[in-house]
């Protein structure tokens, strides 16, 4: 997943909202979102086996997104999904150092936290609020992140629980970039045959529990594919 809103204990009807796509080489083997034997919903990166997004029944979730610097990523170092499959099984993530750069958002009935390995691996706690993530350092929001962190505390603002807003917030393929090859990936939907947004997630939990994920997947030309939606009791 490259860019991701969450909106942690900003609402009184919501614990935690998050909203993001998954941008991945569409040649790259995929499951879709399901629940696994273990309780966890999540799609399945079915080239290293872990996940780039989850939920499980106790409401913990996070989610994982590259962190672009230079001479990474290095093929030999373990796959950051296993970051996510860690903590949905209750445990602190593994190692984060043995990985290449990452960002990880991570979040229970009890807080949220951002996690990264780079320069050094520094865990800090997250206040109520709007959070982004996104390709770059957590403190250097890209563009889109911040268009998306607008249309999701515009949504909230509505107290609706429509969430078709959300996805077409989340379809929007706007370059919020220059010109060069940075502007065709700068949108928040990337659609490139190569290389171009897999997936749109939409997670929310209610204060009491109710919760409900909606990811829908799309081709290489960017049109949909299918959709799961699921609703659970945290």
């Amino acid at each position: 997943m490259c860019v991701a809103a969450a909106a942690f204990r900003v609402h009184p009807r919501w614990r935690l909202v998050v909203i993001g796509n998954r941008d991945e080489f569409h040649v790259r083997p995929t499951a879709p979102l399901a629940r696994w034997d273990n309780g966890v919903i999540a799609g399945r990166d079915l080239q290293a086996g872990g996940t780039w997004l989850g939920v499980n029944d106790a409401g913990r979730f996070a989610l994982v997104t590259n962190l672009r610097v230079d001479g990474y990523p290095l093929p030999h170092l373990a796959s950051r999904g296993a970051l996510v499959t860690d903590w949905l099984a209750g445990h602190e993530p593994a190692a984060p150092e043995t990985m290449n750069p990452f960002n990880l958002f991570m979040a229970d009935a009890q807080g949220a936290w951002h996690l990264t390995n780079h320069p050094a691996v520094r865990r800090r706690s997250l206040a109520p609020g709007i959070h982004g993530l996104s390709n770059g350092p957590h403190e250097q929001p890209w563009a889109k992140t911040t268009a998306l962190q607008s249309a999701l505390g515009r949504w909230l603002d509505t107290g609706r629980d429509d969430p078709d807003p959300l996805l077409a917030a989340l379809a929007d393929q706007t370059e919020l970039a220059g010109e060069g090859p940075e502007a065709r990936f700068s949108s928040v939907f990337i659609r490139n045959p190569l290389y171009g947004t897999r997936c749109s997630t939409i997670l929310t939990i209610a204060a009491d529990g109710a919760a409900r994920i909606i990811e829908r997947r799309f081709d290489d030309a960017g049109q949909t594919t299918g959709e799961t939606d699921l609703t659970f009791t945290t």
